[in-house]
């Protein structure tokens, strides 16, 4: 079982937007014509997070915006390395920190209020 998509209900869209394909390397695809606004940006060819306009009106049991976060594994030091160059170059903060016992680095991004990006990556992709 694979990952297939992750969606972000926010009312910041374009900031969403633009940190994904700018800073993550996401890049913007089309989007079935739903009757709300969004995107879908994709990655290796397939709509990996789909973003949601949440000024529109919630359905009956869901809050928006609304998401825990959603993790990327970058899987070389290039990759890891072309992230970094990317969030310094976009000045967007991120916090860092290991998962004991993994041998694992995650980078978290907080996008908005309640909306956290993931990127993690062995450690011995890291150069310290």
């Amino acid at each position: 079982m694979n990952l297939d998509h992750a969606t972000i209900v926010t009312a910041e869209l374009d900031a969403a937007r633009r940190f994904f394909v700018d800073v993550a390397g996401l890049v913007d695809g089309p989007r079935p014509p739903f009757g709300i606004g969004g995107y879908w940006l994709y990655a290796a060819g397939r709509p990996v997070i789909h973003l949601v306009d949440s000024t529109a009106p919630a359905s009956a049991g869901r809050a928006a915006p609304r998401i825990d976060h959603v993790a990327f594994r970058l899987e070389s030091a290039a990759e890891w390395q072309a992230l970094l160059q990317r969030l310094r170059a976009a000045r967007v903060d991120y916090q860092l920190a290991e998962v004991p016992q993994a041998g694992e680095l995650q980078l978290f991004v907080a996008l908005a209020p309640g909306v956290v990006v993931e990127f993690v990556t062995a450690r011995r992709h890291v150069h310290d």
